[in-house]
């Protein structure tokens, strides 16, 4: 009992190390990132198209200066009297679209399923166009579709002018200054904003998808209809949208390969700022123009069933 009585007593438990706390970083610093950004956004976004808004509402003329009057009617005045045009960009538009369509979906799915070591070389031929200005490529058309030149010779030959001058896409022999040559710029000038997306769509499907089709007896076109195609579908969303949108404002593919009957709106606004020097038309116009294509294209992409764009 002496001994258990003098028996030393356990050691305390010692005392755990307090742990620093983590150094806790800036909340604002995302937003401090996001800043340039911002203020990009701002000075050359929102302040052009708030000083558009109010260039849409005057009225005056340059001499005497504008001044905001809230004439709105100017909106229905610009609408009622180039709503032709209007109509012909989307028409030319969507024509060019479905064109690049056709031809972008089979080289996208060359490039990523059939291309093998030739990947590389299809794509930088794919971007090619991008080393020369727009103004350059749209002018090389000119000599392409040339009156003597050996593509009307070749469609005269074939007979194809002949069916689309019944269709009034062309006039006679003549493919200059005619709807043709116009959809053809837009449709060679926007492919590859059609391609890329396609491609990166394509490319991120597993392939092993494609022998389980097989496994399961398949054909070839049950499988693009089943399964690649669907899964495409944000590179055709994106495609479409990046081609429909540019080409339907633009004005140098109908400035250059077109005449007075094939003038797109991006004509009409760009001689209204100009030439005309019609500020409040012109701004009613672009401003017409962009609402239409956004709600086309909200609607477009509530159809097409996908959110998931490239």
């Amino acid at each position: 009992m002496a001994t258990l009585s003098e028996a030393p007593s356990p050691p305390a438990a010692a005392e755990p190390e307090t742990k620093k706390a983590p150094r806790k970083r800036g909340k604002w610093t995302p937003y401090w990132l996001l800043l340039p950004g911002i203020l990009w956004l701002v000075v050359f976004f929102a302040l052009p198209m708030i000083y558009q808004g109010s260039t849409s509402i005057q009225t005056g003329s340059l001499e005497e200066g504008y001044k905001v009057t809230w004439h709105f009617v100017t909106y229905w005045d610009a609408l009622s009297e180039y709503w032709p045009q209007f109509l012909r960009s989307v028409f030319y538009a969507a024509a060019a679209t479905v064109l690049c369509l056709l031809l972008g979906y089979p080289l996208a799915y060359l490039i990523a399923f059939r291309a093998g070591r030739w990947r590389n070389l299809i794509m930088i031929l794919v971007i090619a166009p991008f080393f020369t200005s727009f103004l350059i490529r749209t002018l090389a058309w000119k000599t392409i579709l040339a009156d003597n030149g050996p593509v009307v010779h070749v469609l005269n030959s074939l007979h194809i002018l002949s069916v689309t001058d019944f269709l009034g896409w062309t006039a006679g022999d003549r493919v200059l200054a005619t709807p043709l040559a116009v959809v053809c710029g837009l449709t060679y000038n926007f492919l590859p904003f059609m391609i890329l997306p396609l491609y990166t769509s394509l490319e991120r499907i597993d392939g092993r998808l494609h022998e389980a089709a097989g496994d399961l007896y398949a054909k070839p076109w049950t499988t693009f209809r089943k399964v690649t195609f669907p899964l495409s579908m944000p590179g055709v969303v994106s495609g479409t949208l990046l081609t429909f949108i540019p080409a339907a404002g633009d004005y140098v593919n109908a400035e250059l390969l077109g005449s007075t009957d094939t003038r797109m709106i991006g004509n009409v606004i760009q001689t209204q700022f100009l030439r005309i020097l019609d500020y409040p038309t012109a701004a009613a116009l672009s401003f017409i123009l962009m609402a239409s294509i956004l709600l086309m294209v909200t609607i477009y992409i509530r159809r097409s069933g996908t959110e998931d764009l490239v």
